[in-house]
C-alpha cells in the first residue's frame, strides 16, 4: 500500500515528466507555470488511492490522474477570470501575470490535453471511466454557473447553495475516486460507496473553507480573513445568517451585503456581529461534522481489508481537521 506521501511523489514525478513548453511558447508556458504552482494534489491522488484500494499495481491509473489533475487546473485558470481573482497559491494568476486571452487558451488547451491523457488508459472499461470523467466535468461547470447565478440572487437557500458546492467542488472528488477504484477492479457497489465517501467529504471540505474565511486563524489560513464578506460572496455562513434573523435584521444584513463604501475591516465587523449573534460558527461546525460522518460511514461499508483503508483514512482526516 502506498502512503499519501508516496502517492504525492508519483503524482509529482509523471507531471516532471510531461513535456510541456512546445511552440508557440505563449500558448504552452502558462500551462506549465500552472502546474508547477504546487497545490497538494489531492485529486489525481484520490485517483490513484482509489485504485491503490483494490490492487497493488496502480501504474495504469497514472495518466487518468494526471488527466484530473489537468482538468481541475483548466477550471482553476477560467475560475480565476470569471472571480476576477489575481493570486492563486500565492503567486500570480495566469490572467494576471499574463493576460485573459492567454488564460482562456491555456486553459482551453489544457481541457484538450486532459482528454488525450486519459485516452492513453486502454481497461476494458474505458467507456464506463470517459462517461464518469463526463458527466464530473459537466457537473463542475453546472455548479459555476450556479455560482455566478448567486451573484445576481438577493436570497439563495441552503439547499441551493449545498447543490452548487456538490457540483462546484465535491463532484471533482467523488468522482476522482470512483474513477481509480473501476480502474482498480472494484465492483459498482463499492465504486458507489467510494464516490459517495468522497461527496461528503468534498462538501466537509468547501463548508471548511468557507468557515475558515471568517474564523480561521490567518497566520494558519495563509491568507486574509474576511474576502468572502468583502467580495459578498454567497457563502453557507451568510445564508444561514440572513435565514435566522428576524426581519429587522435581515435587512441590515442584506443592506451591508449591497453597501460598496465600506472599508473591508469594518465590513467584515459589522457581518461578524451578526454571524455571532445567530451562531452560525457552530451551525456550519455542525453541518461539517455531519457531513463527516457520512463521509466516514460510506467508506466503513467499502468491502476492502482494513489495513487497505488506513492511507486514505489519513487522508480523509487531514482534509476533514485542516485549519487551512
Amino acid at each position: 500500500m502506498y502512503s499519501f506521501k508516496e502517492i504525492q511523489e508519483i503524482v509529482e514525478n509523471q507531471l516532471s515528466q510531461m513535456q510541456i513548453i512546445k511552440e508557440p511558447e505563449q500558448l504552452y508556458r502558462p500551462i506549465q507555470y500552472t502546474l508547477e504552482s504546487g497545490g497538494k494534489r489531492v485529486r489525481p491522488a484520490f485517483v490513484l488511492m482509489g485504485c491503490n484500494l483494490f490492487r497493488d499495481n496502480i501504474t495504469d491509473a497514472y495518466f487518468p490522474a494526471i488527466a484530473l489533475e489537468m482538468f481541475h487546473n483548466f477550471t482553476l485558470l477560467h475560475d480565476d477570470i470569471m472571480d476576477n481573482s489575481t493570486v492563486r497559491r500565492g503567486k500570480p494568476t495566469v490572467h494576471e501575470k499574463w493576460n485573459s486571452n492567454s488564460a482562456i487558451l491555456s486553459g482551453d488547451a489544457m481541457s484538450i490535453k486532459a482528454y488525450e491523457l486519459l485516452s492513453e488508459y486502454s481497461g476494458d472499461n474505458f467507456r464506463e471511466i470517459i462517461r464518469l470523467f463526463n458527466k464530473t466535468a459537466l457537473d463542475v461547470c453546472e455548479g459555476q454557473q450556479m455560482d455566478m447565478n448567486f451573484e445576481n440572487m438577493k436570497i439563495v437557500s441552503e439547499n441551493e447553495y449545498l447543490k452548487m458546492i456538490e457540483l462546484k467542488t465535491a463532484a471533482l472528488l467523488a468522482g476522482s475516486i470512483k474513477i481509480g477504484a473501476l480502474i482498480g477492479g472494484a465492483d459498482e457497489n463499492n465504486a458507489q460507496r467510494l464516490f459517495e465517501f468522497g461527496k461528503f467529504l468534498g462538501l466537509s471540505f468547501q463548508l471548511q473553507d468557507d468557515y475558515l474565511d471568517l474564523f480561521g486563524d490567518p497566520e494558519i489560513f495563509g491568507k486574509k480573513i474576511g474576502g468572502d464578506i468583502v467580495s459578498n460572496k454567497k457563502t453557507y455562513l451568510l445564508i444561514k445568517a440572513i435565514e435566522r434573523a428576524d426581519e429587522e435584521d435581515r435587512k441590515k444584513i442584506q443592506a451591508l451585503i449591497e453597501m460598496t463604501d465600506y472599508e473591508p475591516e469594518e465590513k467584515i465587523s459589522r457581518a461578524k456581529v451578526f454571524f455571532d449573534k445567530y451562531s452560525v460558527a457552530n451551525i456550519t461546525a455542525e453541518k461539517i461534522r455531519e457531513y463527516n460522518e457520512l463521509a466516514k460511514r460510506y467508506f466503513e461499508d467499502v468491502t476492502v481489508e482494513k489495513k487497505r483503508k488506513k492511507p486514505l483514512l489519513e487522508v480523509a482526516g487531514m482534509l476533514m481537521n485542516r485549519e487551512k
